[in-house]
């Protein structure tokens, strides 16, 4: 069997290549740390100058709070006993995760995550559920039955949480608002495959956005160029492993419990809202194409980059003259109007 996994280095050029351009006259103050299970980059511009530490700390703290592999956080608690009071960022993220799932149908569900310990991704100790395991499994994930009073949830029997799939999203909703307490003209923060864009470059240009290549991560096959916003990418090629020559990614379907086999490679999302763009690359990637496109032209708050593995590059209206293939690549770029 062959494995493969992302650690802190490899995880953050494996989804997006940020291209900023610095000003001579306009250094940025700049960290990189490991949170989230990956290796984060901030680089902001102006503002007061602990900003950095002040914006670690913050990813930490929620990392400390959502991580359902640590064994004091919240979530992995909250997992242990079915029932628990959490905290407001907590409560929050379930609340608006729960609010997500509700738009988004079956195609994202915040209780996978028994699925995904059983197809042994968190742990790297694989495994190929059988038939009868995933029926089981399947039936499990709904988190429709959530029971929640003020701060605390009860989760139906057999029942885990895993917020991974917005909380990169969520920690950077958060960190606009230390963005904006301490005056950062601009920022860019890469946290691990999910992107913030905040603010106005110095130099005045836009910012560029590099969309990796499935088949290079260390590379992008395109740039999409845009003023701020969050930009998040979701792909088969993130964390999976092979047996017999067949690959198993880590992005379940909830309604089988089985790794998505679609025909798309990723999905790139730019959207304002970071925790609804990190839930909206999973879901679409869930979806198809076919189910993406309805549900974008039945929804006008986000775009999309979808990559399929005939090379077909779907982008929505509103990135479609922003996005630039790179040399070399003979992709089909096809637009997708509302």
């Amino acid at each position: 069997m062959k494995k493969r996994t992302f650690g802190a280095t490899g995880a953050i050029i494996l989804l997006l290549t940020v291209i900023l351009c610095s000003c001579a006259k306009s250094e940025p103050h700049s960290a990189s740390f490991q949170s989230m299970d990956t290796l984060m980059t901030v680089k902001v511009y102006g503002g007061d100058s602990d900003l950095c530490d002040r914006l670690q700390q913050r990813i930490a703290e929620l990392d400390a709070q959502l991580d359902a592999t640590d064994e004091n956080s919240e979530i992995n608690q909250l997992n242990q006993k079915g029932t628990a009071k959490v905290s407001d960022d907590t409560a929050d993220l379930i609340g608006r995760s729960l609010q997500l799932s509700g738009e988004l149908g079956q195609a994202f569900d915040i209780t996978v995550y028994p699925a995904v310990k059983a197809w042994g991704f968190p742990s790297g100790d694989y495994h190929i559920p059988t038939d009868e395991e995933l029926k089981k499994l399947a039936a499990r994930i709904d988190d429709t039955a959530i029971k929640s009073d003020h701060h605390t949830f009860t989760l139906p029997e057999g029942a885990m949480l895993d917020l991974g799939a917005v909380a990169k999203g969520y920690a950077a909703d958060q960190c606009d608002t230390i963005l904006k307490e301490g005056h950062a003209a601009a920022a860019v923060l890469n946290l691990g495959g999910t992107i913030r864009l905040y603010g106005k470059k110095p130099d005045g240009s836009r910012f560029s956005v590099g969309v990796a290549d499935p088949d290079n991560p260390a590379g992008y096959f395109g740039y999409l160029s845009c003023d701020g916003g969050t930009v998040a990418t979701s792909g088969g090629y993130e964390r999976y492993f092979e047996k017999d020559g067949k690959r198993y990614i880590h992005i379940l379907d909830p309604t089988t419990a089985k790794p998505v086999e679609n025909g798309i490679l990723s999905v790139t999302i730019l959207c304002d809202d970071g925790t609804a763009a990190d839930a909206l690359s999973t879901a679409l990637f869930v979806m198809g194409l076919d189910k993406a496109t309805e549900y974008y032209r039945s929804h006008r708050d986000f775009d999309f980059i979808i990559l399929t593995d005939d090379h077909s590059v779907y982008l929505t209206e509103g990135v479609y003259d922003e996005f630039t293939l790179c040399d070399g690549y003979d992709f089909h770029l096809k637009k997708v109007d509302r």
